[in-house]
């Protein structure tokens, strides 16, 4: 190729990576296309939020913690470390619904919705890590 050719070919942005990319966001942020394929993963629908205002793709509230492990945390990041352990333990036994979250990622960006309010302990970063470790394996 000579330099005037090459001078003239177009160039071409990166390609963003989107297959098997999971995000997060708060369900109270709003949605953007972006996003891709938004799934709802808390157990309890998050206060005064309508279905059209959210997005999402599909709501799998069986994916949250039980009511027993959300009550214990309760949201103390002093219990953080605990509550990863016991939820990816629950996640284990629940490992149909985090392949259907996997399906979705290997077709494109996935985005985690949550209401917690702490963007770094809350149960949607637990299922991130347990769908990358899936990914990951396959």
């Amino acid at each position: 190729m000579t330099r005037e050719r090459r001078a003239r070919s177009p160039v071409r942005p990166a390609r963003r990576k989107t297959r098997g990319e999971i995000l997060l966001k708060r369900a109270y942020d709003s949605p953007s296309p972006d996003d891709g394929v938004r799934i709802l993963v808390d157990r309890l629908w998050p206060r005064g939020l309508a279905r059209d205002r959210l997005k999402i793709a599909e709501w799998i509230p069986d994916l949250g913690p039980s009511d027993e492990l959300r009550r214990w945390f309760g949201h103390d990041p002093a219990r953080w470390a605990e509550f990863r352990r016991r939820y990816l333990r629950e996640l284990g036994q629940k490992a149909s619904l985090v392949e259907k979250v996997a399906a979705y990622a290997r077709r494109g960006r996935v985005t985690l919705v949550y209401g917690a309010r702490d963007r770094e302990h809350n149960q949607a970063v637990v299922i991130k890590e347990a769908v990358e470790r899936r990914l990951a394996r396959a």
